[in-house]
């Protein structure tokens, strides 16, 4: 592996403590292609960047999301990593996720921390939403992985290509990830070592609110690749809500009391989730002969090609 063809890609939001170490590490393992991508720090964390010899570029929006959607239009080299800028992984470990995408046999590999983390830097909240979304991940797309939150990982030029992002916070790792599933990109987890945060470095992470927008991430983006979770979740939620208020009802209607509106919308929720279960048939259906075309189409141009 050449070293020229690898980018070094970090994310930061005042890092001042912690990214000259990191940048001066990656370049005395000799990786000169740092690339900062800052979304206009308050602290000195591009002053100490520029300084240890990494090129900042200032992103031109808000968030995390869209800092890595900038910093992929920018980058050319054959082989990208992306990290964190907080001092939580260790620069040492590239290698580990390096290797099996210069090897050619995947497209993208995620560091995967849950086997491996140092004492605090994981609260019981994290640790246990963390594992839900996981699971979530794994009911909607059919592929089962350990840490789709990682913010270490790995790509080939190819894929960093073919990765459309839209969202604009910390659910941009769960989007790729969603991303390379959708493209048929092969992904794969190595295990890495988690470190605490450096102190006085505050986290920017909100768990409750920034949980509950990489569930929606998860949940919405599965409406073109697996309609029947999307809408079986939906239709689910409204049947079995139709059902409780029914049976309510019903038993009120035994002691002689009557629900008039409740009725009507027990009726309504069971009847809205059935057709949400019919359109859900629909939509898979769909999906599939989409799926059979593209694979078609792509048949035909590798043939194409070799001819």
């Amino acid at each position: 592996m050449n070293k020229e063809d690898v980018c070094i890609l970090i994310p930061t939001l005042n890092e001042g403590k912690t990214i000259g170490g990191i940048v001066s590490e990656f370049r005395s393992m000799g990786f000169s292609n740092i690339l900062v991508i800052d979304g206009h720090s308050k602290d000195d964390t591009v002053k100490i960047a520029e300084k240890e010899g990494a090129k900042v570029i200032l992103q031109s929006g808000k968030g995390k999301g869209q800092a890595v959607t900038q910093a992929f239009q920018a980058i050319n080299t054959r082989y990208v990593v992306m990290i964190d800028g907080d001092g939580t992984y260790l620069p040492e470990e590239v290698y580990t996720l390096l290797e099996p995408v210069t090897s050619g046999q995947v497209d993208h590999v995620i560091g995967t921390r849950i086997g491996n983390y140092q004492k605090g830097a994981f609260t019981r909240v994290n640790l246990f939403g963390n594992w839900i979304l996981n699971k979530i991940f794994g009911f909607a797309y059919g592929v089962w992985l350990e840490d789709i939150l990682s913010g270490y990982r790995a790509f080939t030029h190819d894929a960093i290509k073919q990765i459309e992002l839209n969202r604009t916070g910390f659910e941009v790792e769960t989007e790729i990830t969603v991303e390379c599933v959708k493209k048929n990109l092969k992904t794969t987890e190595v295990p890495i070592k988690y470190l605490s945060r450096v102190s006085g470095a505050a986290t920017k992470l909100k768990p409750i609110r920034d949980g509950f927008r990489i569930f929606s991430t998860i949940f919405l983006l599965a409406r073109m690749h697996n309609p029947l979770f999307y809408f079986g979740v939906m239709g689910g939620v409204l049947t079995l809500s139709g059902l409780a208020i029914g049976i309510y009802v019903v038993n009120e209607w035994f002691k002689r009391i009557d629900h008039i509106p409740l009725t009507i919308l027990a009726t309504l929720l069971i009847v809205t989730g059935i057709q949400v279960f019919i359109l859900m048939v629909v939509s898979d259906l769909m999906v599939s002969m989409h799926r059979e075309n593209m694979h078609l189409m792509s048949k035909i141009l590798k043939e194409k090609e070799k001819k």
